[in-house]
């Protein structure tokens, strides 16, 4: 794997920015009737809005959240609106450890989403190579990554050795039938 980051910091963050708008907020987080049941299983409300919360960044952007995470103030709200409980109450939640833990394997095993496992990155590097030989951007090889992974519910990354696979491949066709001192 390149020790070299091929993302900016800034290409980073959009990545795995929430979104902002209203419109986008609704479209990627409104809850179905079972999200919502099992969501009100929890007790309190600085639980439900948390575990709430927790399947939110687990749809998008793709990731479970840490003990650092402070979600934007409208994904709170819109997230808050939908299960009964004031966003205020995130400043309770998973005070304990164990809790955010608890709350993400839950919301794994409930909404079937998985970790990205050796055999997922194999499969996944393949895939990628392919992207890379149609680009050399590092930022589209990220993006459909992410996108791939949200889509089948898959928890990481990896761009950057499928970018340096995908170049050394591309160069490595395109130069094929040259001669070596053409090479």
């Amino acid at each position: 794997m390149p020790l070299r980051s091929v993302l900016t910091t800034a290409q980073l963050a959009a990545l795995f920015a929430c979104p902002e708008t209203e419109a986008e907020l609704a479209s990627i987080y409104t809850f179905d009737a079972q999200e919502l049941a099992i969501i009100h299983q929890h007790r309190g409300a600085h639980n439900r809005l948390g575990f709430a919360v927790q399947l939110c960044y687990l749809r998008y952007p793709g990731q479970a959240i840490d003990a650092n995470t402070v979600p934007p103030a409208g994904l709170l709200a819109c997230v808050a609106r939908q299960v009964g409980a004031p966003a205020e109450a995130w400043t309770e939640y998973a005070q304990r450890e164990e809790t955010r833990r608890e709350h993400t394997r839950e919301a794994q095993e409930a909404f079937g989403y998985r970790p990205f496992t050796v055999r997922e990155y194999r499969r996944r590097r393949a895939f990628l190579t392919e992207v890379a030989l149609r680009t050399s951007k590092a930022v589209v090889i990220a993006q459909e990554l992410a996108a791939a992974l949200r889509a089948d519910r898959i928890i990481d990354r990896c761009c950057a050795e499928a970018l340096v696979r995908g170049t050394r491949l591309f160069y490595q066709r395109l130069t094929e039938g040259l001669p070596a001192a053409q090479r």
